[in-house]
């Protein structure tokens, strides 16, 4: 088991606001891509945050958003859509969303809009 399973999600969570706003973005942006990864609301989302859930037990009340298998790319040194372990996957599905709005990449690109799919995939519209 890693570490990280049974580290707390609120002990993390001020890193990840830390980030966005040194990146000229907010915690606003950092709730609303936990929010699509997760979908807990806002009150969710803060309820796990003052019972300092572990991120094991965070995960397991997520329901993940579908398109969250569209997250690729590397994160420490892993390629997340080739993790094994579906829980380690989950949290560097979170931590490629936080280094994509750090980097400053458009929202729906990080959320993976339909638009922003359909775009991709087709091409620009015509």
């Amino acid at each position: 088991m890693h570490r990280i399973f049974t580290t707390s999600f609120a002990s993390v969570y001020p890193h990840y606001v830390t980030k966005m706003e040194r990146k000229g973005r907010t915690r606003a942006e950092l709730d609303q891509a936990i929010e699509w990864l997760t979908g807990f609301d806002d009150a969710e989302l803060k309820r796990h945050l003052d019972e300092h859930t572990t991120f094991e037990d965070f995960f397991a009340e997520a329901h993940l958003n579908p398109s969250a298998s569209l997250i690729t790319g590397v994160v420490c040194g892993m390629r997340v859509e080739n993790i094994d372990d579906p829980l380690m996957q989950k949290i560097r599905y979170l931590d490629k969303l936080v280094d994509e709005l750090a980097k400053g990449k458009p929202m729906e690109k990080v959320l993976r809009s339909p638009e922003h799919l359909r775009t991709t995939i087709e091409g620009p519209p015509t």
